[in-house]
Protein backbone atom coordinates (compact mmCIF):
# COMPACT_ATOMS: atom_id res chain seq x y z
CA UNK A 1 0.00 0.00 0.00
CA UNK A 2 0.81 3.64 -0.64
CA UNK A 3 0.64 5.78 2.62
CA UNK A 4 -1.01 9.35 2.17
CA UNK A 5 1.25 10.77 5.00
CA UNK A 6 -0.10 14.52 4.62
CA UNK A 7 -3.87 12.86 5.13
CA UNK A 8 -2.60 10.41 8.20
CA UNK A 9 -1.01 13.67 10.22
CA UNK A 10 -4.17 15.74 9.24
CA UNK A 11 -6.18 13.48 10.13
CA UNK A 12 -4.26 12.48 12.82
CA UNK A 13 -4.23 16.43 14.14
CA UNK A 14 -7.64 16.76 13.58
CA UNK A 15 -8.39 14.26 16.74
CA UNK A 16 -5.98 15.21 18.85
CA UNK A 17 -3.97 12.46 18.66
CA UNK A 18 -0.11 13.08 19.39
CA UNK A 19 2.34 10.50 17.44
CA UNK A 20 3.02 8.74 20.78
CA UNK A 21 -0.51 8.38 21.52
CA UNK A 22 -1.22 6.80 17.64
CA UNK A 23 2.12 4.67 18.77
CA UNK A 24 0.31 3.18 21.43
CA UNK A 25 -2.67 2.49 19.62
CA UNK A 26 -0.89 1.10 16.84
CA UNK A 27 1.98 -1.27 18.62
CA UNK A 28 4.05 0.55 15.39
CA UNK A 29 7.20 2.44 16.22
CA UNK A 30 6.72 5.94 16.60
CA UNK A 31 9.98 6.21 14.35
CA UNK A 32 8.15 4.51 11.24
CA UNK A 33 5.22 6.49 12.26
CA UNK A 34 6.95 9.88 11.87
CA UNK A 35 8.82 8.62 8.38
CA UNK A 36 5.09 7.15 7.08
CA UNK A 37 3.42 10.98 7.58
CA UNK A 38 7.21 12.72 5.70
CA UNK A 39 6.19 10.70 3.20
CA UNK A 40 9.43 8.94 3.25
CA UNK A 41 8.05 5.56 3.28
CA UNK A 42 6.26 4.85 -0.51
CA UNK A 43 5.74 1.66 -0.02
CA UNK A 44 3.92 -0.02 3.47
CA UNK A 45 3.07 -4.09 4.05
CA UNK A 46 -0.79 -4.03 4.69
CA UNK A 47 -0.62 -4.71 8.13
CA UNK A 48 0.73 -1.13 9.21
CA UNK A 49 -1.48 0.73 6.95
CA UNK A 50 -4.28 -0.67 8.30
CA UNK A 51 -3.11 -0.48 11.83
CA UNK A 52 -2.92 3.04 11.63
CA UNK A 53 -6.46 3.35 9.68
CA UNK A 54 -8.30 1.48 12.60
CA UNK A 55 -6.66 3.38 14.78
CA UNK A 56 -7.50 6.55 13.43
CA UNK A 57 -11.26 5.15 13.01
CA UNK A 58 -11.14 5.86 9.20
CA UNK A 59 -11.32 3.38 6.07
CA UNK A 60 -7.86 2.62 4.40
CA UNK A 61 -8.78 4.78 1.38
CA UNK A 62 -8.18 7.89 3.18
CA UNK A 63 -4.92 7.58 4.65
CA UNK A 64 -3.54 5.55 1.31
CA UNK A 65 -3.20 6.97 -2.79
CA UNK A 66 -4.91 3.48 -3.50
CA UNK A 67 -8.77 2.59 -3.29
CA UNK A 68 -9.35 -0.77 -1.82
CA UNK A 69 -11.50 -3.66 -3.71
Amino acid sequence: MRPNGRAIRAIREAQNLSLRALQQTTGLNRGYLSRMERGLIREAADDPVLKVADALTVPPEAITHEEMP
